[in-house]
């Protein structure tokens, strides 16, 4: 089955140890139960009976260390990362979220030329280590212009690091901190790895009420040396921006197992309830949001996977990732907030009970659009490629599907952050022709009409500095851009025309939507107002291919997953 199922997994891989950390991780949390999982999550307890697994069983050893520093069965192969990261959301927010920002305070290590480092890391995380990013500051957020914390020389090759950080993620534990900050006498942006367990690590408080520990620290005069910079510059920017490319898109994948797991709960209680005579998957309004549901979460893992593809193909010449990873991060996410809503609007008030695992997913679901990145911030990212993306397609190598066994070391190579006007994609219709579904078509249609107004009527130097503007034109375009990933996909996972139909009927009603919301911006022109009428559209209603997908994909998976208590 194509939807995550711990004891029908179809995924396969070319190595032993891949199957292992799947299969004993799935066997942590089912043998823990979910009666455990919850008694953590409403106590808040720090999760180390997971850290404890996660070193005995050597499984960051194996997913987040380079080949080239690891055991023989270490690598970064996103191949594997995606079903790793899907495993733990499906389980629970927490247990993903330490692996999370243990992938983002490990990305500047990886990706620096300080081979002590590096070696340090491998060897920490063999015994069971986790790591931190920290970049953000309680006044300042992710922005590395306004960062204040200061490493001062006080010799030759030796500093003192003064200041604080904030909302940094295993605060309280890890071994190495990545550490942004700036030389005080120079300015100079600098990575340095600093120790949670250190003297002069100053750890203030947790600043969220979590089984998580975000923490605020403070840097006490906490000594450094040469031998802990990873580093300096340019340099220094772009470790954090690419670390960033790397780990936003767990995101997808974290949404992608929570709502997979709150969406089995949800079917297998309305298939059981009955109101006035009913059972409450008759009623024609639950069917329409379980359908709506599923069609969704269907694309999301097709989008995800195929993101996957392009990062592990990515090179110099190639960077169409860089589109692709915040279409993930931003769309993804986003699109698990409906699938959980749709079906809370089904389930009503039982999704608030605190036996279940809905209750949590609709707490944590909503986190995952705010990280790594704001929905707004990543879409103010996807609106730079639109030109080259829409207008200007040119021949690019084909991506095929990569389940190889192979360690992705461009993603610690990926080189200046600059230059994202000059990255080309191949033409994205083509993905469209080969589907030729009612819906398809219809969709077709209204980016056809979508980019008569940009061409006729394109944007003026005031609505390009207007960002809620640019906002409304981004959900149309990041709309497109997942469509087309998610129809790339859909032939290599064999996904059933009426399936792929039936996304397309909801693909057209949410972009209407956003043409509805573009036609009411205050500086939207007349003209362009006009192109947002023709772009709304109502889908091509087929009531037995509703039928079918209701029946065959969406009801049928009424008891096939209940969690072990």
């Amino acid at each position: 089955m194509f939807l995550f199922h711990p004891q029908r997994r179809d995924r396969d891989y070319p190595d032993q140890r891949s199957e292992e950390v799947m299969a004993s991780t799935i066997g942590f949390f089912e043998d823990k139960g979910l009666e455990r999982i919850k008694e953590d999550d409403h106590a808040a307890v720090w999760y180390q009976d997971f850290i404890d697994f996660v070193g005995e069983n050597r499984i960051f050893a194996t997913m987040c260390t380079p080949e080239e520093y690891g055991a023989e069965d270490a690598r970064w192969d996103t191949w594997r990362v995606t079903e790793f990261a899907e495993i733990l959301g499906f389980y629970g927010l927490p247990y993903w979220y330490t692996y999370q920002v243990s992938v983002l305070g490990l990305g500047p290590i990886w990706m620096s030329d300080n081979e002590l480092q590096k070696e340090r890391a491998a060897a920490l995380q063999e015994e069971g280590a986790i790591f931190a990013f920290g970049l953000s500051e309680k006044e300042h957020g992710a922005d590395l212009y306004s960062n204040e914390m200061a490493l001062t020389a006080t010799g030759e090759g030796t500093y003192v690091a003064n200041g604080s950080k904030y909302y940094i993620g295993n605060g309280n534990a890890a071994r190495m901190i990545s550490t942004f900050g700036k030389l005080s006498d120079t300015g100079e942006n600098v990575c340095f790895v600093v120790d949670s367990q250190h003297p002069n690590f100053k750890l203030v408080k947790n600043v969220v009420h979590s089984q998580n520990y975000v923490s605020e620290f403070t840097l006490d005069d906490y000594p450094i040396t040469d031998a802990d910079i990873l580093h300096r510059g340019e340099a220094a920017w772009n470790a954090a921006l690419n670390t960033v490319n790397i780990g936003k898109y767990n995101l997808g994948w974290a949404s992608i197992g929570m709502a997979t797991h709150a969406f089995y709960e949800a079917i297998n209680h309305a298939a059981t309830r009955h109101l006035s005579g009913m059972t409450v998957t008759d009623f024609p309004h639950a069917q329409r949001l379980f359908t709506d549901a599923y069609v969704r979460l269907v694309a999301m893992k097709l989008v995800a996977l195929r993101a996957a593809d392009y990062m592990r193909s990515a090179s110099p010449e190639d960077r169409r990732y860089l589109l692709y990873n915040p279409i993930v991060k931003m769309k993804v996410t986003t699109q698990g907030e409906d699938v959980v809503d749709n079906v809370w609007d089904v389930i009503a008030a039982k999704g608030f009970e605190k036996d279940g695992f809905f209750e949590m997913a609709t707490r944590d679901i909503r986190a995952l659009p705010k990280l790594e990145g704001t929905v707004h911030v990543n879409i103010a990212l996807i609106v730079k490629f639109m030109q080259s993306y829409l207008f200007e397609p040119t021949e690019m190598p084909q991506v095929g599907t990569r389940s190889d066994a192979a360690n992705d070391s461009f993603l610690f190579d990926q080189g200046p952050t600059k230059g994202l006007g000059n990255i080309r994609f191949h033409d994205y219709t083509k993905a469209f022709s080969r589907h030729d579904l009612p819906n398809v078509r219809a969709f077709a249609d209204q980016i056809d009409r979508f980019k008569a107004m940009l061409a006729a009527e394109p944007p003026s130097p005031d609505q390009l500095k207007d960002t809620d503007w640019l906002l409304a034109v981004g959900e149309l375009f990041a709309l497109i851009v997942y469509s087309e990933l998610m129809l790339e996909n859909a032939d290599v996972y064999d996904v059933p025309s009426e399936v792929i139909d039936e996304y397309f009927d909801v693909a057209v009603r949410d972009f209407s939507q956003y043409a509805v919301d573009l036609h009411g911006k205050p500086t939207t022109t007349s003209a362009q107002a006009e192109h947002c009428r023709g772009m709304i559209r109502r889908p091509i209603p087929n009531a037995e291919r509703f039928d079918r997908v209701w029946n065959d994909h969406v009801l049928a998976l009424k008891d096939v997953y209940h969690m072990s208590p």
